[in-house]
């Protein structure tokens, strides 16, 4: 690794600000790793902020999360029948279903990809 130097007066400091990383949209589920990395697993977040890539981190688990859960939806929708034909015959248990699905879906990726 190359340390460059610049000159404060009559002395030669090294630059050591950490490289900088290109900027990601951070969305929900980026932003709550990243809280949790920065309470919880300090060395990772340490590690990943130092080398540049903890925007990439970010948003490859937020990429990740939202494809786990748009899976996890379609799949728990097949299993239990919800349908439109079940949303224009009884609305409230659609939603109902629907809120259950997703919530369920989106603990689901809290445990397994945020908060491990």
């Amino acid at each position: 690794m190359e340390i460059n130097y610049s000159m404060q007066g009559d002395y030669r400091l090294p630059n050591l600000l950490p490289t900088q990383e290109p900027s990601y949209h951070l969305g929900k589920y980026a932003l709550l790793r990243r809280d949790f990395l920065r309470m919880h697993k300090k060395v990772m977040y340490t590690n990943l902020l130092t080398m540049g890539k903890l925007n990439q981190h970010l948003s490859e688990i937020e990429e990740i999360a939202l494809n786990r859960i748009e899976e996890i939806t379609n799949k728990l929708k097949r299993e239990l029948g919800v349908t439109e034909e079940l949303k224009s015959m009884d609305q409230m248990k659609w939603v109902g279903l629907m809120n259950n699905i997703r919530q369920t879906a989106e603990e689901t990726v809290l445990v397994e990809l945020i908060y491990s």
